[in-house]
């Protein structure tokens, strides 16, 4: 047995080995996709001559299922065993990703490859995220869920920092084509971090009984205004907020007269950000409340406003850095309540719904980002999202505080 950390340790659901080899795979394979994300977005760009519309077509393309099958992919987690669920994504993405590392190497590849591995990427990740959300509640158990969360987000950030910048730099020293191949390569690290897994000390409750019904799940939401309120908050988010995928390599380009380096580091500043929000989260025990979440998110529009007005490419690095971490803080913060205030037995369907929300708004986002970014400016798109996003935490902080008045009813 692996001997317990301190409780008070920021890294205390690392003493589980089973969540250790999950962690070590993720990093490696998230750093390998924003790595990939990277290349893809200024690929897009350089075969297109900066055309906004393509960039927010393929983010579209790869968000899509998301809005369509991820509720699908919740009721598939809680009926079927995670762990097999999640081997087989990886080997899916694994394969599709090579095939279009070697389109990208032999100088084939076309827009509209482009488009259509995002969809089947995305396609994949419509199973492969509500199942690896829920995933984590049986590796590490309801006592240490809070940690482990902060921890997962933590690892993701870190990818986001390395995976940018990385990329800037490989694209400019050997083109996008080496950079997709390592993303294909890095799919090897969660498969064999599944694999060694003891499944015996899976936390797993009894088998779930029933049909699985998605509409039981829906209306254990509807019954719950603690949940309904941040997850309307999140729709707002994701919509208008959350589309830093279009926005930044545009304004890199048209606004900073960036280059790949650059423009890895302005990704970069945003992602460094989301990673101390993710590690100041590893010390949240408890479910947060609805009006932290409200605030975190009118933090992130007023700065997300702020960072479409910077004058330079160094003000705004500094601006995303606290734009990503307050974007990070609000996401955290809301992925914790609804995941910790949610029944077990729907746990896998309320946070497909939780991530399709978050990341089926981005089709209907980045296409209008994408469209707004010729007539009104690069800048748009972040202004948008940061007005749109300071609103809709305004409202939520006062219907919050008009549901938790003393009184009859939650």
């Amino acid at each position: 047995m692996t001997p317990a950390l301190d409780s008070s340790s920021p890294f205390r659901s690392l003493a589980v080995r089973n969540f250790r080899l999950f962690a070590a795979g993720q990093v490696v394979s998230v750093t390998g996709t924003w790595m990939m994300i990277t290349a893809q977005d200024w690929l897009v760009l350089s075969l297109t001559d900066g055309s906004g519309s393509a960039l927010g077509l393929v983010t579209a393309l790869q968000f899509t299922p998301v809005l369509l099958l991820t509720l699908y992919g919740g009721r598939l987690a809680d009926r079927h065993d995670k762990r097999v669920l999640l081997l087989g994504a990886n080997l899916v993405s694994g394969t599709l990703a090579l095939l279009l590392a070697l389109l990208t190497l032999t100088g084939t590849v076309r827009l509209a490859h482009l488009c259509l591995f995002a969809l089947l990427l995305g396609t994949v990740s419509a199973i492969e995220t509500p199942t690896r959300i829920s995933f984590v509640s049986e590796l590490v158990g309801p006592a240490l869920l809070p940690n482990a969360s902060a921890l997962s987000t933590s690892y993701f950030s870190v990818s986001r920092v390395v995976g940018p910048a990385a990329s800037g730099a490989l694209i400019a020293w050997l083109g996008t084509g080496p950079v997709m191949l390592l993303n294909a390569v890095s799919y090897a690290a969660p498969v064999a971090g599944l694999l060694l897994m003891r499944p015996a000390e899976l936390l797993r409750g009894p088998p779930a009984r029933g049909r699985h019904r998605v509409v039981d799940a829906l209306r254990h939401v509807a019954s719950r205004p603690d949940l309904t309120l941040p997850l309307s908050l999140v729709a707002a988010v994701g919509l208008f907020g959350l589309n830093f995928q279009v926005t930044l390599p545009l304004i890199a380009r048209t606004v900073y007269d960036a280059d790949a380096t650059s423009f890895g580091l302005l990704t970069t500043a945003l992602a460094a950000g989301s990673l101390l929000a993710a590690l100041a989260g590893t010390a949240r025990r408890d479910r947060p409340s609805g009006t932290l979440v409200a605030g975190s998110a009118l933090v992130f529009g007023v700065l997300e406003t702020l960072a479409g007005a910077a004058p330079t490419l160094g003000l705004a690095m500094v601006s995303l850095f606290f734009t990503g971490l307050a974007s990070t803080y609000f996401a955290q913060a809301a992925n914790h309540r609804v995941q910790l205030g949610s029944d077990p037995r729907f746990r896998g369907r309320v946070m497909a719904l939780y991530t399709l929300i978050l990341q089926g708004t981005t089709p209907l986002g980045s296409l209008l980002v994408g469209a707004l970014a010729a007539p009104l400016g690069p800048r748009s798109g972040l202004w948008l999202g940061g007005l749109a996003t300071t609103l809709a935490a305004a409202l939520c902080l006062v219907a919050d505080r008009r549901r938790t008045k003393p009184g009859p009813g939650l």
